[in-house]
């Protein structure tokens, strides 16, 4: 185990993701990501803001589009590290494992947005990578989708499977008190 602290990574806290219309669970969950965002900081740790810049025109999260820029209150500080990717996964092709490595990283805790979609992506690749992942169950966020046989899923549902999928086979999952904890190993 390092003894660094672990390094905070916020996942695609954009504006894009804040429409109210969308159907989501965790409501409280950006408290809870900033109060962590709030408590990294104010430790010295290492916070890493990751940002979804799309391919597909006309996305909201096409460059120069409203949706790419990060929610105020989780813009990155100036000591933070800010990653830009083009798929879920922010490890590919993106030089996050490099630049965690050669700080001496070895523990990760992976917030944001979506639970099913880049925070699982990035959590089974970080802890393929051999990274010690803590995923934040309520810091983080799924919306509500159709399953491959068509039935609607709510967000809860979504949000709690792909925590299943990760628990014990690539990351832990923690609640927020869980990963305050971490900092302080």
């Amino acid at each position: 185990m390092s003894s660094l602290p672990p390094a905070l990574i916020v996942i695609d806290m954009q504006k894009g993701m804040a429409d109210p219309l969308l159907p989501r669970n965790n409501p409280d969950a950006e408290e809870r990501i900033a109060a962590l965002l709030a408590a990294w900081r104010q430790a010295g740790a290492l916070v890493v803001h990751v940002r979804h810049i799309s391919r597909t025109p006309g996305s909201p999260f096409w460059p120069g589009q409203q949706g790419v820029e990060f929610q105020e209150r989780f813009k990155p500080s100036g000591d933070a590290h800010v990653v830009e990717k083009n798929v879920p996964d922010c490890f590919v092709q993106s030089g996050l494992e490099r630049w965690l490595r050669v700080r001496g990283i070895a523990r990760l805790v992976l917030v944001g947005v979506s639970t099913n979609n880049s925070v699982e992506a990035s959590a089974r690749t970080a802890g393929q990578l051999g990274f010690a992942v803590q995923v934040v169950s309520d810091a983080t966020f799924a919306f509500d989708k159709h399953d491959y046989g068509g039935t609607l899923r709510s967000a809860q549902d979504v949000h709690l499977m792909a925590l299943a999928n990760l628990d014990g086979e690539y990351a832990r999952v923690v609640d927020t008190a869980g990963a305050l904890a971490a900092l302080q190993d």
